[in-house]
């Protein structure tokens, strides 16, 4: 029998503090922004939509853990229900 090996996926890397921090510079960096400077809101627009993104996955990446558990737990729980009916008929 021959033995299938997957590649593991790659994850982005997690959201966290970092991520808030950077956010927030991006909205003191707007707000400190000239109106007629153009490369500095072009660059200002490419580093806000590069955080969407990141944030993006990583919402995608919880909705997929978070479906992933509940398969867990209905299969626990179907497993929990049966082993309690076996026991039942025994007594």
């Amino acid at each position: 029998m021959r033995r299938v090996v997957r590649k593991a996926k790659r994850k982005p890397p997690p959201v966290d503090e970092a991520a808030l921090r950077r956010a927030r510079r991006l909205a003191a960096r707007a707000v400190a922004v000239e109106a007629d400077d153009r490369a500095q809101i072009l660059a200002l627009v490419d580093d806000i939509q590069t955080l969407r993104n990141r944030l993006l996955a990583e919402c995608v990446r919880l909705d997929e853990e978070m479906k992933r558990a509940s398969v867990r737990i209905t299969a626990l729980r179907a497993y929990a229900y049966g082993a309690m009916a076996i026991r039942g008929r025994r007594h």
